[in-house]
């Protein structure tokens, strides 16, 4: 697993917000909020200055104004690239007038503020491409300080240099991947209008909804808005399901691409549509008139291809063979509801060799991405609803079955979900008993418990977590932590202690369809049954792995306004067992064992090249400078790979096309892209693979020594029987 410096740490970030990757609407931004958007205003005011709904409210008083005024015009300009340090001074008056405009639903500040946005990027956009006449001057030993996170707003003459830089970065990654002159003033020429262009087809709404999400996270790191549209995209993501046609959609230059086919879906069935075919006309129904969707944003096309279940949409498309100008095609498609399969758990099985005569085992892997669950579904009753438990049990099933000797549960960048999935999860590895203490805006604790006194899997089990493992995974480690149910392993977690529900804002001025959207609203903060919050500490491993990224750099403690650790008291619970007594044992076998692991080690030395790099928070623009870096990292990949050779090691599949392109997203192949993206899945997971062994160690371990186990697991009949 390499880890290489990220693009964006390579590159200026020419940032707009994400959603500003748009369609084509000429029509004029709105001076002011609809009708709609001014009451949705005073909703959620109403919702986050309220103790009854806001676990900690926040009176929108003149620092809160001014608070929610910054996080505005950073949203917009997080780089400090655009608005001038004049800009902002002359804001000071809209800043003032910044809570009376939520309260009231009079929001022209936002699109005052906006409007100058949308002109300073375009005399920006203009400024780089004048730049582009000019090839550099590589050979100056000039460097590029991309991290504007804490620089104050600059001058019109700073941007200038800022901007003369930031071309030059882009210029010279292009160059170093081998692009000559005339090619990269064409990509580069067109990365800056399509910049600008994004930025010109902004809708009221976006504004709005951006302006909006300045609000909720000036209360809290976690509190959002979402518009009608968000939100249906959000409940699709928790519920791993749509109704559609069963293809991921990417925009690249003016038109909509098919980057991947969704297997079991009504394109995957048909069979008509390939990756990379180009969508151009959409109609519904089998007689409904197409709508040429060249230069619509990506959202809107989405919303013209999504449906109800059972009902038809055609789609005139360019198939991707036949170029640009190929002949127009047509597929006529029945919408279904679609399983996003890629994201639900997935199991697989790693064998472990035996050693110093201690016998071979078999682990059981389960990777969760997520902590889903399809709450429509759930509430109907449905037998069929997505669950990230329901799926879980059934590998689990299987690994009993195969009389495996342990089980590795992988939440590496597990930002978390639904709250009863992590308390179900981890009841399919307790008997019963309390799993969370929740703790609401008034102060009464509620205690969330696991009532079944099943038991999916009561063997030895070891959770991997690490930096991006939150919220739920949170909950879930730290309860099979405190059980002693099963040894944790990794990172500390990211340290986000607090619970968010989901309130339809159309609740209140009753609607016939959705109007106002909904708020992701904090509502309590939840603790170990142990007492102790994961706020800003994160879940402790029992057996760390070196820190790829530094907690001041990502995690919970990175939020200004985040809640502050604290603890209550313990609840009574079951201790299955207490792995402090092995803990030397199994540290001292993991540090003999990486001595010797060659791809542990790789991964070591490239943690600790990343984090060099990063904390240097620049790059050279000296192309003699940055060449030797590049045929460097080159170097090191090959001879990585021929070692892997020799040694009959997994071979990386992506050693080949490791390099750093000079390319964004959208300027890249969308299925070569995609095909790498599935590649990446498959490279080596040192990582997982020492997990594993640590599981097997301790298997070991307990077996063979009987008084070890009775200290370990004083509840338990056998070593193999931790749930006991």
């Amino acid at each position: 697993m390499n880890y290489r410096v990220p693009a964006f740490l390579l590159a200026f970030a020419l940032t707009a917000p994400a959603a500003l990757l748009a369609r084509a609407d000429t029509s004029a931004l709105p001076s002011t909020a609809t009708v709609d958007q001014a009451t949705t205003s005073k909703l959620v005011y109403g919702l986050l200055s309220d103790s009854r709904y806001a676990y900690r409210p926040r009176p929108l008083d003149a620092a809160t104004s001014q608070d929610v005024f910054k996080r505005y015009l950073e949203s917009l300009d997080s780089g400090k690239q655009f608005f001038t340090r004049d800009d902002v001074e002359r804001f000071a008056p809209l800043a003032e007038r910044t809570g009376n405009a939520i309260r009231s639903g009079e929001l022209d500040p936002a699109f005052e503020v906006f409007a100058v946005y949308r002109q300073r990027v375009g005399e920006r956009v203009a400024h780089a491409r004048r730049l582009l006449r000019q090839e550099p001057d590589f050979t100056t030993n000039e460097r590029f300080d991309y991290d504007r996170k804490d620089v104050p707003w600059a001058t019109s003459a700073e941007l200038d240099e800022l901007w003369r830089k930031s071309v030059k970065n882009d210029w010279l990654r292009l160059r170093l991947a081998g692009k000559p002159a005339a090619d990269i003033r064409k990509t580069l020429d067109k990365r800056y209008a399509t910049l600008l262009k994004s930025v010109n087809e902004v809708k009221g709404e976006d504004v709005f909804s951006f302006f909006m999400n300045a609000y909720t996270r000036a209360v809290d790191p976690h509190t959002d808005y979402f518009t009608p549209r968000t939100a249906e995209n959000f409940n699709q993501a928790m519920s791993l399901s749509l109704e559609g046609i069963g293809a991921q959609l990417q925009r690249q230059d003016d038109v909509v691409v098919i980057r991947e086919i969704i297997a079991g879906g009504p394109a995957s069935v048909d069979g008509t549509l390939k990756p990379g075919d180009r969508i151009v006309g959409v109609g519904q129904g089998r007689s409904g008139p197409l709508e040429d969707v060249i230069g619509w944003r990506i959202d809107d096309v989405v919303a013209k291809i999504r449906g109800a279940k059972d009902t038809q949409v055609r789609l005139e498309f360019i198939p991707a063979a036949e170029g640009l100008d190929g002949k127009h095609r047509m597929v006529t498609l029945t919408r279904q509801k679609v399983r996003l399969a890629e994201q639900a758990a997935k199991g697989e099985t790693m064998a472990i060799p035996g050693a110093a005569g201690e016998p071979a085992r078999r682990i059981g892997i389960v990777k969760l991405p997520t902590f889903y669950q399809d709450f429509e579904g759930r509430r109907r009753n449905a037998t069929d609803y997505a669950s990230a438990t329901r799926d879980v049990a059934r590998l689990l099933a299987g690994f009993k079955a195969d009389k495996l000797d342990g089980v590795v549960l992988d939440l590496r960048n597990n930002g978390g979900g639904s709250l009863d999935e992590a308390i179900e999860l981890t009841g399919l590895f307790i008997e019963q008993g309390p799993v969370v203490q929740v703790r609401e805006s008034g102060g009464r604790v509620i205690v969330n418990s696991d009532r079944n006194p099943a038991v999916a899997w009561d063997g030895p089990l070891a959770v991997l977590i690490n930096r991006g493992s939150a919220s739920a995974s949170e909950i879930f480690a730290g309860a099979i932590q405190d059980y002693g149910r099963g040894l944790v392993i990794g990172e500390t977690t990211f340290g986000k202690g607090t619970v968010q529900n989901v309130v339809p804002l159309d609740r209140w001025p009753a609607s016939e369809k959705e109007r106002f959207g909904q708020v992701k609203l904090t509502i309590a903060q939840f603790f170990r049954v142990s007492g102790s919050s994961t706020q800003h500490k994160g879940v402790v491993p029992d057996l760390a792995f070196p820190a790829s990224v530094d907690a001041s750099e990502f995690g919970e403690s990175t939020y200004d306004n985040a809640l502050p650790w604290t603890r209550i008291a313990a609840v009574p619970h079951t201790q299955y067992g207490n792995f402090a007594p092995i803990l030397p044992k199994l540290e001292t076998r993991h540090a003999a064992r990486i001595r010797g692991d060659r791809e542990f080690r790789w991964w070591e030395e490239d943690v600790q090249q990343f984090r060099t790099e990063a904390a240097k928070k620049y790059v050279s623009l000296n192309e003699a400078e940055r060449r030797a870096e590049r045929d460097k990292q080159d170097a090191q990949r090959r001879q990585r790979q021929e070692v892997r050779k020799e040694l009959g090691l997994p071979l990386d599949p992506l050693a080949d096309d490791g390099s750093d392109d000079g390319l964004t997203g959208n300027e890249r192949d969308i299925v070569k892209d995609a095909a790498r993206e599935k590649a990446a899945e498959k490279r080596p997971d040192p990582l997982l693979k020492e997990s594993a062994s640590i599981l097997a160690d301790a298997v070991n371990l307990l077996e063979k020594d009987r008084p070890l186990s009775a200290q370990v697991l004083p509840q338990s009949s056998g070593p193999g029987r931790w749930a006991d």
